[in-house]
């Protein structure tokens, strides 16, 4: 699922996509070309770098929430909540076949 989540992202927000050799490579050519000093062009992509971060963090966390908001309207059980119904069961079976083994 996150693997899915980071692809649809990824996708939307193309900044979030930028691997660290492609904003050097960026980098490289605004030096080249004189259009800025390196530092400058390095705080540049280092800020972009980071607001795609954030907004892909922001953007995971809301579409979390949707998800499970959506489980809890369907009204399915969790895996949590299924696991810990079937130890109930087993331990209710267990109490069952020693009651009849007495």
């Amino acid at each position: 699922m996150k693997d899915l989540i980071d692809r649809l992202f990824t996708l939307g927000l193309g900044i979030a996509a930028v691997s660290k050799e492609q904003a050097d490579k960026i980098i490289d050519e605004l030096v080249e070309k004189g259009n800025m000093a390196k530092t400058e062009a390095t705080d540049i992509i280092d800020e972009l770098m980071k607001k795609g971060k954030e907004a892909q963090e922001k953007w995971e966390t809301t579409v979390e929430e949707r998800i499970n908001q959506a489980v809890q309207e369907s009204k399915l059980v969790s895996r949590q909540e299924f696991e810990e119904l079937k130890k109930r069961v087993e331990a209710l079976e267990e109490k069952l076949l020693n009651k009849d083994n007495q």
